[in-house]
This record gives structure tokens, C-alpha cells and sequence, in this order.
């Protein structure tokens, strides 16, 4: 099976191609680690994810390494920790933490590897070193800085040329620089912050830009280039394009990474999400069940919900796409609960999935699969193969899938008169309408039973919650 994905350097769908298939490479972005992620973190988590079981497939799970850093020095820490009266050590280690609980909800794989920033200092010095060495970057007031203009081709990623992006960046406008769009390698570290005997000669501690911290951890695991490097396109500028700047310009190789992937924007009920409009949500929310849509949300229905739109385009993250999504698991776990998987997914997921992780695509299959495994059981084991591979279903239970549920939540009266309606839209031969009550009434956590009546020979639907 081959794979093709959007590379977003050449603009266009490639067939990849990795340095060497027996050790194949990605590296994506990870958290900063001061406060709960956020549903638009989720989402590169839950793509690269689904990359990663991908890469495993094709080239064997031994010759594929997935790194994920986790950000671990940053201002955002520091102001946390300042703010909340403890040690920095101890906000990171707890946020990690809560990152790991809540992505593993989401049925995420662990990556191969997953350094942390603290732990690459070194390595970021020795970047440091390099990059002034090779006339690259420069020493000003106790920081390090990268020389921008001394990069023929800064700017490749964004397509922009460097006046474009003086133009249209915020920069930090600082007397020392040479240039306006010159970021920071290193910095001094001020009282209170954390800090580590600076490179290049420089006087007392200091710390590491963000940039560089990537540069390093990515070099370190992977080499000075590798195949694939993702994350959300709102790092695409600066952060991937400094990234790329920093790898190239030390090792002098003309990519730091093959194949550079990025999913899109996530928007809620069609709006921004900001704290300002009160529709910032976290990932740990959403599974507790303490905001949004007024209801407790399992992670594969989360998951579920995420792949139904194609990585690259923008989501809107509304209630309505999670209800259709539980809906959906409610059924697949009626029919596949205890069921003994096949050994292998269905190609035809699977081919969609190859084509540039076309997950729009391969749900429709899946929804094909669901309904032919609803009449025949020999469908089922497949179909539960295909799901475990896409970490959509893990053998779940319909409790289990809506566990804020009770069984005072039922109106029945409401139920007798949806199947009542289902009843007469059978009659009329409607078929879509009956579907669609039916659809609603599993969404709702409703088994229909339909029996003939062996009086009247007429069908007579009974229902019971799913257990």
C-alpha cells in the first residue's frame, strides 16, 4: 500500500517516499505544559495519531519513530507558576500529566519517544554555537539571535518573501537586532525565571528560545532530516519556518524534514474560540462533561467527531456533529461489543486513508460497513478491525460510550411516539424517514426490537435502553 499525503513545502499531494523505510520519521509539535489542552489541541493529537497507525501499517511498527515533545520552559509557564505560588517543576509535571490522562481518552497511541525541553538544553547550546559559527546568528546584550537575512531562501514554508513578512508579523522591535524579523536563540533569564550557563561566550544564565527547542529535540531523535514534520497550520509562521531556518542553517542540508503536514483551524458553533466569548474549551471538559452541549462526552466520541472532517480543512466543533457521533457508536457497540476482531482492516478504509488520511472518505465506507454488518454477522469481525485500527472503538459498551446517562433522562412518552412514527413511515415504504427516526432514537441510547406479531402478522417495535 502506498501513501500520498499534502506536503505543505511543494504545495501539492506527493507520494511519500521516506529516506529509508526501515526506519521511517515524524515529528510533531507537542504541548506547552501550564494549563488543560484545548480542543484545538486535540486535533493535530488525534491526526498525527492516525499518521502514525498509517506509517505502522505500511512499514512494520518497529521501523516507524513518532516523536512528540512536550514544552516544558516557556513564559507562559513562568507567569502560571508565579501566579498560582508554586514551582515550576511542579506545574509541568502536573499539567503533563492531565495532557497524557486526557489524550489517552481520545484512544491516541503513546509516541515512540517524548522529550522534554529541559532535558535538550545541551543541545540547544550546541545549536546555538553553530548557527554563530557559521555567521548565521549573532551575540547582542546577552542574547543569541538568528540572522534572518543571512538565509537565501527564509520563508520557503509560508510562501512569503521576507518583506511580505516584516509587513505583516509582530516582532519584538529591540535596539540589538539586526533586523526586525532576527529571532531568539537564547535569552538571558531574569530573577525568579529558570536559567542555564549560557553558550557563545555569554556572561550568567540564561534560557532557549521556542524555536530552538525543536530543532533540538527533532535533531536529536531523528537526525538532521527526517520525513515527516506536523502540526496545526498556525505554526506553519513563524514557529515551523524559524524551525526550518535553525536545522538547515546548522547542519547544511537543504530541508530539515521531507514532508511537512498541517491540519486546520478548529472553530466552535461557528465562531473563534476565545475566552472572551466564553466558548474556550478543554479537552478535560469535554470528557467530564462540565460545559458544551450539556453533556459528558466518551473520547472515541470525541475522536469520532474530530476525523469527519479532512485534516486540512477547518472544523466546526459543534454539539450537534458530537450527538451524531455517539449516535453512531451507540450502534457500532449494539452489534460489536465482545466481538472477536478480523486480523486485518477493510482495504477499501484503508485506501482512502492512504490518500493524503482522507478520513471523510473512510467513515462513509465505515457507515457502509455498519449497515451491511447490521443484517449479516459475518461482516462484523472486519468492521471491528477497521474501527480498532482508526482508534475509533474499544470494545465499549453503550453505557460505557454515555456514561453521564441516567435512566430518569428518558421520556417515554416521546420515545412511543417516535416509533410510532417510524412504525407508519415503514408502512408508507418511506424507508429514509424510518431510518432517520431510527438514527435519532439510537442517538437518544434506544434498542428497537421489531417482532411480527403472530396474531395480526402486523410488526410490533419494543424498545429498551442500551446497557
Amino acid at each position: 500500500m502506498s501513501l500520498t499525503f499534502y506536503n505543505t513545502l511543494t504545495r501539492k499531494k506527493d507520494a511519500f517516499e521516506p529516506i529509508d523505510p526501515r526506519n521511517v520519521r515524524m515529528y510533531v509539535c507537542g504541548p506547552t505544559v501550564y494549563d488543560y489542552a484545548h480542543i484545538g489541541n486535540a486535533r493535530p493529537v488525534i491526526v498525527f495519531d492516525l499518521v502514525f497507525r498509517l506509517l505502522r501499517h505500511v512499514y512494520g511498527a518497529d521501523h516507524v519513530t513518532y516523536v512528540r515533545n512536550i514544552t516544558d520552559v516557556d513564559d507562559k509557564i513562568n507567569a502560571r507558576a508565579a501566579d498560582e505560588g508554586c514551582s515550576i517543576r511542579d506545574l509541568t509535571e502536573r499539567t503533563a500529566q492531565q495532557f497524557h490522562a486526557d489524550i489517552a481518552a481520545l484512544g491516541v497511541l503513546a509516541p515512540t519517544v517524548e522529550p522534554r525541553a529541559t532535558e535538550h538544553i545541551d543541545e540547544m547550546k550546541v545549536l546555538c554555537a553553530q548557527l554563530v559559527d557559521k555567521g548565521h546568528a549573532y551575540v547582542a546584550e546577552g542574547h543569541v539571535l538568528f540572522d534572518v537575512a543571512s538565509m537565501a531562501d527564509y520563508g520557503r514554508l509560508s510562501n512569503r518573501s521576507l518583506e511580505e513578512m516584516e509587513a505583516g508579523a509582530r516582532v519584538e522591535v529591540a535596539p540589538y537586532k539586526k533586523g526586525p524579523m532576527d529571532f531568539v536563540l537564547w535569552k538571558p533569564s531574569k530573577e525568579g525565571e529558570p536559567g542555564w550557563p549560557s553558550p557563545c561566550g555569554i556572561a550568567g544564565d540564561g534560557r532557549p528560545g521556542w524555536h530552538i527547542e525543536c530543532s533540538a529535540m527533532a535533531g536529536k531523535h531523528l537526525g538532521d532530516v527526517f520525513d515527516i514534520h506536523g502540526g496545526g497550520i498556525d505554526l506553519a509562521f513563524p514557529h515551523h519556518e524559524n524551525e526550518i531556518a535553525q536545522s538547515r542553517c546548522a547542519h547544511d542540508t537543504d530541508i530539515m524534514a521531507g514532508v511537512w503536514m498541517h491540519n486546520g483551524f478548529l472553530q466552535v458553533e461557528g465562531e473563534k474560540m476565545s475566552k472572551s466569548l466564553g466558548n474556550f474549551i478543554t479537552i478535560h471538559e469535554l470528557l467530564d462533561g462540565k460545559t458544551f452541549g450539556g453533556s459528558q462526552w466518551h473520547g472515541r466520541v470525541v475522536r469520532w467527531a474530530m476525523l469527519g472532517t479532512h485534516y486540512r480543512q477547518p472544523i466546526d466543533w459543534t454539539a450537534e456533529r458530537l450527538q451524531q457521533a455517539r449516535a453512531t457508536l451507540f450502534e457500532v457497540a449494539e452489534i460489536l461489543h465482545g466481538v472477536e476482531p478480523a486480523e486485518a482492516p477493510n482495504g477499501e478504509v484503508l485506501a482512502a486513508l492512504s490518500d493524503d488520511v482522507n478520513t471523510p472518505s473512510a467513515l462513509s465506507i465505515v457507515h457502509g460497513l455498519l449497515k451491511s454488518a447490521r443484517r449479516n454477522p459475518e461482516k462484523r469481525p472486519e468492521l471491528k478491525a477497521t474501527l480498532q485500527f482508526m482508534g475509533l472503538y474499544g470494545d465499549e459498551t453503550v453505557r460505557e460510550l454515555d456514561p453521564g446517562r441516567s435512566d430518569s433522562d428518558v421520556d417515554a412518552g416521546a420515545i412511543d411516539e417516535l416509533i410510532a412514527a417510524r412504525l407508519s413511515a415503514r408502512r408508507d415504504k418511506n424507508w429514509a424517514e424510518a431510518d432517520r427516526i431510527r438514527d435519532r432514537l439510537a442517538a437518544m441510547g434506544i434498542v428497537l426490537k421489531d417482532a411480527k406479531d403472530p396474531a395480526s402478522g402486523e410488526i410490533v417495535t419494543t424498545w429498551e435502553l442500551a446497557r
